[in-house]
């Protein structure tokens, strides 16, 4: 008995060891094979429990019961077995002391048939505790009989009602096979098991105590979900996914999640390829995993997260009214950044135009829409911003002289005249005008194309005035010396000069001089101070 014991023992440490890999759920049917030492519970001496208790057992003799059952799932915490079995009902037929009286042994051939209802409560992994309980019938025959019958005749042989009940668990051997150990019993509704029968109302029905082991073989039904994603064997196999992996695509979506919740494809990482993944999408960004633009702004979420740094799920990031996908793919301005030329209006309200009231003298108030250019702060290069020409001095922001007087925007608002009054446009006697935006190669007298817009300037004014006569003087840093840097700057007075005589501006109407480094307008002492002393000016002198 205690060999049998160890036996047991080794068999379940065995078992624990092994992967747990069972499908204890969704199993559909199984079939099995179960082996069990019975301990008789009768008049004569006995584990316990039924009167002639006796733990030494000196009066076990081997008793058995073989089995093999059919189980069908009826949901994932119930089962219910059909259960036939052939065994031995045996032991020593002594009541106190089987030195004082003996009457033999008994041993009877039993073959139960049982239905069993088999709850197991609890979802764990590699093992599967278990509760049943069942009835059925039994055919037993007496072979032999113990030497003291009783008082009261017995029956050799016949069918009688059996009630079995137990608990157990399942442990994984294999991914479809299972170590089952149990311990229960049944109750007959007889009393002559034994081959004994006393005429005492005290009788009890012959019963017993089993400990089993046996082997269980599991099938797999259609919900079978081996990977616990939410989705059933079949339908894994429907769809193309894996059934032994949770995430298919190793997106960080389960399977169930993407193809039930998301409605996403668990066999793409990227469903609607926008450069995220499924999971980013749902559980990070919050965005549509089925729509490569949530927003409808024109870029793709995978490009707004990593690529342009904006939200997903706003078309406009900025606020400044225009969408992250106009300001990257039409106007190259900065998504993140109302304002990308920093001069005080926002993208949108240069792209889309502003409404200025003009107020030029001499001719009517029109209210106009202007559009400026989102990336120059001056769109019109007249030295004044366009938040400034458009708030502060409600000026054209898109032409460089308004009122159209000859003289820039910015050059009038410096001097203090009024740039929306051509009246005051008129050059004063004796009172230089600096050229900003002429500019010449280093060393060099040849003008630079982009001089053109400030010289059509000053031509406007000499074609619009023909009595006066100027002077153009060249101006210069004081690196180099003072003889290198006269000559230098009266090479360059004399390129303007020749650039306004080309134009149709008679020769004498202009004197150019070079006066280098004897007029600073600030002191030689920054690389900015250097740079506005290289000027050419503009004045007028009859």
């Amino acid at each position: 008995m205690k060999k049998l014991i160890y036996v047991l023992v080794i068999i379940g440490l065995a078992a624990m060891s092994q992967p747990n890999i069972a499908q204890f759920k969704d199993w559909g049917t199984k079939f099995g094979v179960r082996g069990s030492i019975l301990f008789p519970e009768n008049e004569f001496a006995n584990l316990g429990f039924s009167g002639n208790d006796n733990t030494s057992f000196d009066w076990f003799k081997t008793s058995y019961l073989a089995e093999g059952y059919f189980a069908v799932e009826l949901n994932n915490a119930l089962e219910i077995s059909i259960n036939a079995g052939y065994g031995k009902y045996a032991g020593l037929a002594y009541f106190d002391d089987p030195n004082v009286t003996t009457y033999g042994e008994y041993e009877s051939t039993i073959i139960p048939i049982t239905l069993r209802f088999r709850m197991s409560p609890f979802d764990m992994k590699g093992i599967n505790p278990y509760f049943f309980i069942g009835g059925g019938i039994m055919n037993f025959s007496v072979d032999t009989k113990p030497t003291n019958v009783g008082g009261v005749a017995t029956e050799p042989d016949g069918w009688v009602a059996i009630v079995p009940a137990g608990i157990g668990m399942e442990i994984a051997l294999g991914e479809r096979v299972l170590l089952d150990f149990g311990i229960g019993g049944a109750i007959s509704s007889t009393y002559d098991l034994d081959g004994y029968r006393t005429n005492s109302d005290e009788d009890l029905w012959d019963s017993y105590y089993n400990a089993s082991l046996g082997l269980t073989f599991t099938g797999e039904n259609c919900k079978s979900d081996k990977d616990n994603d939410g989705l059933g064997k079949c339908l894994e196999k429907e769809i193309g996914t894996d059934p032994n992996n949770p995430d298919t695509d190793g997106d960080g979506l389960n399977d169930g999640e993407e193809y039930l919740t998301y409605k996403t494809n668990p066999l793409q990482t990227d469903t609607d390829l926008d450069g995220l993944n499924d999971y980013q999408e749902v559980k990070v960004n919050k965005t549509n995993p089925l729509i490569a633009d949530t927003d409808s702004d024109g870029l793709k979420d995978g490009d707004e997260v990593t690529k342009y740094k904006t939200d997903p799920l706003k078309t406009d990031t900025d606020g400044d009214k225009l969408t992250d996908g106009d300001e990257v793919l039409k106007y190259k301005t900065n998504p993140l950044k109302a304002d990308t030329d920093g001069e005080g209006l926002t993208d949108g309200d240069e792209v889309n135009g502003i409404n200025v009231e003009l107020k030029v003298v001499g001719t009517s108030i029109i209210t106009k829409l202007f559009k400026t250019d989102p990336l120059k702060a001056d769109t019109d290069g007249d030295e004044l911003t366009d938040y400034a020409e458009v708030k502060t001095h409600k000026t054209d922001p898109t032409n460089w002289d308004t009122d159209g007087g000859t003289i820039g925007d910015g050059v009038e608002v410096k001097r203090g005249t009024d740039p929306l009054d051509p009246s005051d446009d008129i050059v004063k006697l004796n009172v230089p005008i600096v050229l900003d935006g002429i500019t010449f190669a280093f060393n060099k007298s040849e003008i630079s194309p982009e001089s053109d817009k400030v010289l059509m300037g000053a031509l406007k004014t000499l074609q619009m005035h023909k009595d006066i006569v100027v002077e153009i003087s060249g101006h210069t840093d004081n690196v180099g010396s003072n003889a290198y840097n006269q000559k230098l700057s009266q090479r360059r007075s004399d390129a303007v000069k020749a650039w306004l005589v080309a134009k149709g501006i008679p020769s004498d109407r202009i004197t150019s001089v070079g006066y280098g480094e004897e007029h600073p307008r600030v002191a030689n002492d920054t690389e900015d101070n250097m740079r506005l002393n290289r000027r050419i000016e503009f004045k007028r002198i009859k």
